[in-house]
Formats: structure tokens, sequence, C-alpha cells
């Protein structure tokens, strides 16, 4: 088991620094798809009890990053090609219902909430900061959705976002460290164009440009994960109709 030391801890609730932790230590490639995480080893490696640890692992299993096996434990999640081209498909399909809602209903209260977001991704640039910016990118994309003002839509799209495996694409970023710069300069430009359309209540431009974000995690699924290309292109191809020329 990989060691987790106490200086990686930072000042918040104990389950959230635990949590933390773990999520860096599993974006990192220390812990792979399948690995056990066991609360007793995890909690005198720590130096905690085990009830906030079970906590922590209580929230990776409810972002969708480790799953819990009746009667054995918690583990970091396998998904299957077949799991992760599905959930790719239905991201593209939400989000571009999401963007074209959130164009039409978005108040100037939400585009401060989503621009404050923006400013505190802003400030995680470095390789070791890469678990909040990813956190912080996952609390800009449910902002999104709560501005869409469809309380169905919301819900559909928590569970497709846990279901996604962005989490494993920043594991590339370990392998590749000479990606971050670069990485969080695009997520940053396309956050932004997002922001552009959904000020200027632009329906068309906002569902391209949000279709084309969630794109960019398709090339990094082909890249990186070697998602077959023609799988990813096959479900790009049922939202590109919706894809408008725009100015």
């Amino acid at each position: 088991m990989p060691s987790i030391a106490i200086k990686e801890l930072t000042h918040k609730p104990l389950k959230e620094e635990i949590y933390d932790a773990l999520h860096r230590q599993i974006i990192a490639g220390k812990y792979t798809p399948g690995d056990w995480l066991r609360q007793e080893d995890i909690a005198s490696q720590m130096g905690v009890s085990m009830t906030p640890v079970r906590e922590a692992l209580d929230l990776l299993v409810a972002k969708g990053i480790a799953e819990r096996v009746p009667y054995r434990g918690v583990r970091v999640r396998e998904m299957s090609e077949k799991d992760i081209v599905e959930a790719y498909g239905m991201r593209l399909i939400l989000e571009a219902m999401i963007a074209k809602e959130v164009a039409l209903n978005i108040t100037p209260e939400q585009i401060a909430e989503l621009e404050a977001i923006m400013a505190e991704m802003d400030r995680h640039v470095e390789l070791s900061e890469m678990p909040q910016e990813r956190q912080l990118s996952r609390q800009f994309h449910a902002a999104v959705a709560a501005a869409s003002g469809n309380d169905l839509l919301i819900q559909l799209y928590a569970i497709v976002s846990n279901a996604f495996p962005d989490w494993l694409l920043y594991e590339a970023l370990y392998r590749k460290p000479e990606l971050v710069s670069s990485s969080v300069a695009q997520t940053h430009d396309e956050h932004a164009s997002m922001m552009e359309a959904f000020k200027k209540r632009d329906a068309d431009k906002a569902v391209k440009v949000s279709l084309e974000h969630v794109m960019e995690s398709g090339r990094w699924l082909e890249t990186y994960r070697n998602i077959p290309a023609n799988l990813l292109r096959e479900k790009e191809k049922q939202v590109s109709h919706l894809i408008k020329k725009t100015k």
C-alpha cells in the first residue's frame, strides 16, 4: 500500500484532508483501478481514527472515484471501455442541453459565482495542486448545471459527472508533467469561452464551446487512456448537429 504522509494533509475537516490525500495518490497513479483502500491501513498510516477514514472513503465513492464492494470493502473504481464510452456520450448530450438552458436562464449572481470559481482555479497551476484544480473544475461544471434552473437536468448531470472518468485523465499529468501548464491554460480558455457565451445569452455558441470542451476530454481519453477513436467519434456524431457555426 502506498505511504500517505501526514504532511500531505491540510487545514480542512479531517475527512476532507484524508479524501484529498487519497485523491492525490489515486490520480498520481500510486493506486490503480482495482486496488483496495483498506480503512485500517490508511488510519494507521495517517495516525487517525477509522471514523474520518470511513467518511473519506464514502466521499471517494460518492464522487465515482472508488466503489464499495459488499462484504469486502472499498477499491479504486474499475471502468470498462464500454463504461467510459457510454459516460462520454451521456456527458456530451447533457452538456449541450445544460449550456442552452444556462444561456437563457443564468443570473448575474450565478455569473459572479462561476467567475469566482475560475479565479480560484487560476491559483492552482502546479502539478501538486492538480487535485484541487480538478475539484474546482468539477465545482465549476456543477455550478453551470445549477444555473440551468432545470432540476432534472441537474440531477442527471450529477450522476453522469460521477460516472465520467475525468479524474483518470489527470494521471497522465503525473506521467507527463510538461503537459500541466498547457492543460491548465486550455481549461481556463475553454471555461472563459463558455462564460462569454453565457453572458451574451448566446445559446448556439454556448452549446458549441461546451461540447468542444468535453470533446477535448475525448481526445485525452483516446491519447492517454487508449479508448478507441472510432467509439468516441461515434458518440460525438450523435451531437454534431447541435454545433452551429457562430461568429
